[in-house]
C-alpha cells in the first residue's frame, strides 16, 4: 500500500522505526552472526541483559561494521574509529533518535535528548538553556555541590567509623540526584536520609529499564504487566515534576537564575518564544534523569578503576592535596586545575561511556568510507565503548586503564572523534561540562578524605538500563591522617 502523508515526518523520511534494509541497498555487503535464525534473528549466545556488551563482543568478531537481526528488525553497528569520524560530520550526518532513545519519548517527549530533529522545541530549548551551563553559572552551582558532597561524606564517615563498607552506585545516585535538583530546581529529595532509593529513582530506573527491555522483544503486547508498571513510573515522574514546577510558580520566589527559571522565565533572545508548559515537564525530566544518571554511573566506575589501581590513586591524591593545599573547601577555579584527576576520569569514560552508543542519519543519499551506500534517513548505531577500545587509536593495550592517555601531547596524537563519552555534533549533550566539573570535585574530595579499599572477592560486572553502571560495587573506606585540609567537623563547615 502507498504511503500516506500522515506516514512520513514533516522532513519526510519514514515514521517509527527503519530497519537497516530500507536504507542500506548493499546490506548484504556487511557481515552478521552465524547460525541467524528465522523469525527470531541474531539471538543464539546473547542474553536480554546485557545487549549492549553481547554487540561489543560480536564486533570484536566481525569486524568495525556489522549487524545485527532480532525479531525481523535489522541494526548496522559501527564502532572503527574511520568509521565513527566519518558518521560525525555534521555536514553530512545528523542525530538519529535510535529505538532506544524512542522509546522514552512517553516520559520525555520533546526534551532535549529525545526530541527528533524537525521538532522546532528542541532548538528553541537548547538556546534558552545554554546559558545555565555558562561558566559564569557554572560557578554559581559550584557552592550547591559543595554542599550535597559534604551530605556524601558525612554519609561515609559514618560508614568508615564503623567499618562498614559503602554502597558506590547507590550513594552516587543519590550525589548526583541531590545535585542536579539543588542546582538546576531548587529542590531537595532527602536522598540521604531515605535507607532506601527515593522513589523517584525507582521511577526512573523503572522506565529506561522499559525502554532497554522493548528492544529486546518482538511485541510490547509480551510484556503487559511491565507496560503497566512503567505507566505507573511514568505517571509518577509527571507528577513528581508538576508538583515541583508549580511550587516554583505558586511561591513566585526566584531561583537565582536557574535551569526552571530559565524554562520558566526566558524567552528565546531573537523570536521571543517561550517554553509551553509541557515541554517545561519534559525538559525538567530530561535534566532530572539524564543529569544523574550517566554521571553517576561515570563516577562509580572511577571509584572502582582507583580502588584497583592504588598507585594511580594515590598520584591523583597527591595533584589534590598540591592544587587545593590546606583551603578548607576548594575555589569554581581550583577544581579544573585537577588535571590528573580529570585524566582519572576520562579514562573511566574511555572505557565504560555511561551514555554507551548514539545513532547517526543520513541527511542526503551518502556512501559510508566509500564502500557502503546510505539513502537518506538510514542510520547506524555508533557502539561508543567499542570504539574507545579501537586498537587503531588506542594502541593493542586498550583495555588496559592508563589516565596517561588524556595527557595532552597523547590527544594531540590522535585522530579526532575517537573519544566520545558525551555523543557528537550539535546534538551532542549540553550538560557535559556541568557532569565533568561535578564528577572532578567530587573525586578530588574523595581522594582527599578516603583511601579507597577494593573487596578482593569483587569482579566488574556491567548492569545495563539504556545507561551503563557498575553492579554491586562496594568499597571500603580508610580515613586519611594527613593532609588535615579539607575534614573540618561538619558544624564548621562554610557551605553547609
Amino acid at each position: 500500500m502507498a504511503e500516506t502523508a500522515t506516514q512520513r515526518t514533516p522532513d519526510g523520511l519514514p515514521r517509527g522505526f527503519r530497519s537497516a534494509e530500507q536504507g542500506w541497498p548493499e546490506l548484504h555487503r556487511i557481515p552478521h552472526p552465524p547460525r541467524r535464525l528465522p523469525l527470531l534473528g541474531d539471538v543464539l549466545g546473547v542474553s536480554l541483559r546485557t545487549p549492549l556488551q553481547d554487540s561489543m563482543r560480536i564486533g570484536r568478531e566481525l569486524g568495525p561494521i556489522f549487524r545485527r537481526r532480532a525479531f525481523g528488525r535489522e541494526f548496522v553497528f559501527v564502532w572503527g574509529a574511520d568509521l565513527a569520524a566519518e558518521l560525525a560530520d555534521e555536514s553530512r550526518f545528523a542525530k538519529h533518535v535510535g529505538l532506544g532513545i524512542a522509546n522514552l519519548r512517553p516520559v520525555a517527549g520533546d526534551g532535549l535528548f529525545t526530541a527528533y530533529n524537525h521538532e522546532s522545541n528542541w532548538q528553541l530549548a537548547h538556546d534558552v538553556l545554554a546559558p545555565g551551563f555558562s561558566r559564569e553559572a557554572m560557578a554559581g552551582y559550584h557552592p550547591m555541590m559543595l554542599d550535597v558532597a559534604a551530605r556524601l561524606t558525612d554519609h561515609w564517615d559514618t560508614r568508615a567509623a564503623a567499618g562498614r563498607s559503602v554502597d558506590v552506585p547507590g550513594d552516587m545516585t543519590k550525589l548526583t540526584l541531590e545535585t542536579i535538583a539543588r542546582t538546576g530546581f531548587g529542590h531537595d529529595f532527602g536522598s540521604f536520609e531515605r535507607d532506601r532509593p527515593h522513589p523517584f529513582v525507582t521511577a526512573m530506573v523503572g522506565t529506561l529499564s522499559y525502554a532497554q527491555r522493548l528492544n529486546s522483544v518482538p511485541s510490547p503486547l509480551l510484556i503487559r504487566g511491565a507496560a503497566r508498571r512503567n505507566a505507573a513510573d511514568i505517571a509518577y515522574l509527571n507528577r513528581t515534576v508538576d508538583e515541583l514546577v508549580e511550587a516554583r510558580r505558586a511561591s513566585g520566589a526566584s531561583g537565582g537564575g536557574d535551569l526552571l527559571d530559565r524554562m520558566l522565565d526566558t524567552a528565546h533572545p531573537e523570536t521571543g518564544e517561550r517554553l509551553a508548559a509541557r515541554n517545561v515537564r519534559h525538559q525538567v525530566i530530561t535534566f532530572l534523569v539524564a543529569g544523574h544518571e550517566t554521571t553517576s554511573g561515570a563516577l562509580s566506575f572511577a571509584l572502582h578503576y582507583l580502588a584497583l589501581h592504588p598507585e594511580i590513586a594515590e598520584r591523583a591524591r597527591a595533584e589534590v592535596d598540591r592544587v587545593w593545599g590546606d583551603a578548607q573547601t576548594p575555589g569554581y577555579e581550583q577544581v579544573a586545575k585537577l588535571r590528573y584527576v580529570r585524566r582519572v576520569l576520562d579514562e573511566s569514560l574511555r572505557l565504560w561511556p555511561t551514555a554507551p552508543a548514539f545513532a547517526r542519519e543520513a541527511r542526503t543519499d551518502t556512501v559510508l568510507a566509500g564502500t557502503h551506500p546510505m539513502r537518506r534517513g538510514a542510520w547506524a548505531l555508533v557502539l561508543t565503548a567499542s570504539l574507545h577500545r579501537d586498537p587503531q587509536a588506542w594502541g593493542p593495550d586498550a583495555e588496559r586503564f592508563d589516565p596517561d592517555r588524556f595527557d595532552a601531547a597523547a590527544v594531540r596524537a590522535r585522530p579526532p572523534h575517537t573519544f566520545k563519552p558525551f555523543g557528537t555534533g550539535a546534538r551532542a549533550c549540553i550538560g557535559r561540562q556541568f557532569a565533568l566539573h561535578e564528577a572532578t570535585l567530587v573525586l578530588g574530595l574523595l581522594l582527599r578524605r578516603y583511601e579507597l579499599v577494593p573487596d578482593p572477592g569483587y569482579r566488574l560486572r556491567v548492569a545495563e538500563r539504556l545507561t551503563l553502571m557498575p553492579e554491586g560495587l562496594r568499597l571500603r573506606l580508610r580515613r586519611r591522617t594527613a593532609p588535615a585540609a579539607g575534614r573540618a567537623p561538619a558544624e564548621a563547615r562554610t557551605h553547609r
